[in-house]
């Protein structure tokens, strides 16, 4: 793991029972038993003839998708997915199988929801809708969801 003094603190709000979400990549060692896959991005892909993004819901019934989030809000591009650790719970993956968001309840007594997703860097950009989408529904979600 790196050592820093945020990843400490991180890491030790999340023992405590915290709850920490990670957005975009992420192919640092401070996410706990996760194995990072850089991919190619293919920022155009939805201009391709029967385009398709490659994601897939894994967990339709999962309380994000209950009137918080579609696929569609979270699909735009994706640089790469995780190999989360055993038992984390995969909700959105690639044709693969390759995780692109998961909630880890296992890896600590907190909640750590990661994504490859990065809406906080398309957010305000005006032309990737689904990101102001994803937000308008997720931190609803983190405010009154039921995270597993």
């Amino acid at each position: 793991m790196r050592s820093s003094a945020s990843v400490t603190k991180i890491h030790s709000f999340a023992e405590r029972g915290g709850i920490v979400v990670a957005f975009g990549p992420q192919p640092w060692n401070w996410l706990p038993e996760q194995h990072w896959e850089e991919r190619p991005t293919n920022f155009w892909w939805w201009l391709e003839k029967d385009a398709s993004s490659g994601l897939v819901l894994q967990k339709t019934t999962h309380p994000l998708f209950n009137g918080y989030l579609s696929l569609a809000d979270c699909t735009w591009h994706q640089h790469g997915v995780f190999w989360p650790p055993e038992n984390a719970e995969v909700l959105i993956a690639t044709e693969d199988g390759g995780a692109v968001l998961y909630i880890d309840t296992v890896s600590t007594p907190g909640t750590w929801i990661i994504t490859t997703l990065d809406p906080d860097f398309h957010f305000g950009s005006y032309f990737m809708p689904a990101t102001e989408r994803f937000f308008e529904g997720f931190f609803p979600y983190l405010a009154y969801g039921k995270l597993s």
